[in-house]
């Protein structure tokens, strides 16, 4: 999937990945794939990125909105104060 994980201040990540993890309102998800449509809120709480290359990246995320679109594109909003 191509994921983009960006603030108002910063480009945290945007590149290939195999998954992504994060904490929503509902609990945690993981984002893999093929993932059917989708759009929450980020509670507090770290975001994981397993790449292409299977290296792990972690993201502290304050707050933030996650969209999962057609097309295999991730696209999360954070504040990462």
């Amino acid at each position: 999937m191509h994921l983009g994980v960006y603030s108002l201040e910063k480009i945290f990540y945007h590149d290939e990945a195999r998954s992504v993890n994060c904490k929503t309102a509902m609990g945690e998800i993981t984002i893999l794939n093929n993932h059917q449509p989708l759009i929450s809120v980020l509670d507090k709480g770290v975001i994981k990125i397993i790449d292409e290359k299977n290296e792990e990246h972690y993201i502290d995320a304050e707050s933030g909105f996650l969209t999962v679109l057609e097309g295999n594109n991730v696209r999360i909003l954070i504040d990462s104060n």
